[in-house]
């Protein structure tokens, strides 16, 4: 089971490509960078896994 779910990444984000985009940024900045954490404590040790807890938490935005 995905955690966080799609709806609660919709909440944030309008559309599920963008949810992905976002994701596959973030988790490639802290494969990169992996002493940038943005929340105290995380469900998993993955990064895409923890990319997706940000952006459910409104922690990532959209860049442009």
């Amino acid at each position: 089971m995905l955690y966080p779910s799609i709806h609660e990444l919709k909440k944030n984000v309008d559309s599920k490509y963008l949810v992905v985009t976002m994701a596959a940024k973030r988790a490639r900045h802290l494969q990169d960078e992996p002493e940038d954490l943005i929340l105290d404590e995380y469900k998993t040790l993955k990064t895409v896994s923890r990319a997706l807890e940000e952006i459910a938490e409104n922690k990532v935005t959209e860049q442009h």
